[in-house]
């Protein structure tokens, strides 16, 4: 069964190990290097303790298998990450509709996120989830030695209604 939740403040060592997993997987198109790797258990490291408030928990049968995160607890989904070994079992889909509902409680009514075009299992996973892509960008990584194209994505979550009095005309 899956279950969502708060994170908390003793989750660190799992939250970080997932979001490096999940990380590994989604940086394997581009190529990563051993630096990468490092510096990017460091980040996790430092977010995971820093942010934890702003980070939503997917268990699956009791067990940690997913986060997400809204650094600026606003529209934006700024880490979404599912353990490997539990994707495809619904855990992204049950993470991600409660992230949208707390946007939506939040007054927001689009969802938006961001990653690089070449992770193609997470651009298929948001675009079968309703997202489109609005943008691409290309920049280079002095840390890889290459271009890396990055995507913009949305979904219209609510219709913003308008504020005005009587008849739009």
């Amino acid at each position: 069964m899956i279950s969502i939740r708060n994170a908390r403040d003793d989750e660190t060592a799992i939250l970080r190990e997932i979001g490096v997993r999940a990380w590994e997987q989604a940086v394997a198109p581009i190529g990563a290097t051993a630096e990468m790797h490092a510096n990017a258990e460091i980040a996790f490291e430092n977010f995971t303790r820093s942010s934890w408030l702003t980070i939503t928990v997917a268990e699956l049968d009791g067990a940690v298998a997913g986060w997400a995160a809204r650094e600026g607890l606003d529209e934006t989904v700024t880490d979404f990450w599912v353990d490997p070994a539990y994707q495809r079992q619904g855990v992204g889909t049950a993470l991600l509709e409660e992230v949208e509902q707390e946007i939506l409680r939040q007054g927001f009514v689009v969802a938006r996120l961001e990653t690089h075009a070449r992770n193609t299992d997470a651009v298929g996973f948001f675009e079968k989830n309703g997202y489109a892509v609005n943008w691409l960008s290309v920049a280079y990584s002095p840390k890889i030695d290459q271009d890396v194209q990055s995507v913009g994505l949305s979904k219209q979550l609510a219709i913003e209604e308008p504020s005005t009095y009587g008849p739009s005309f």
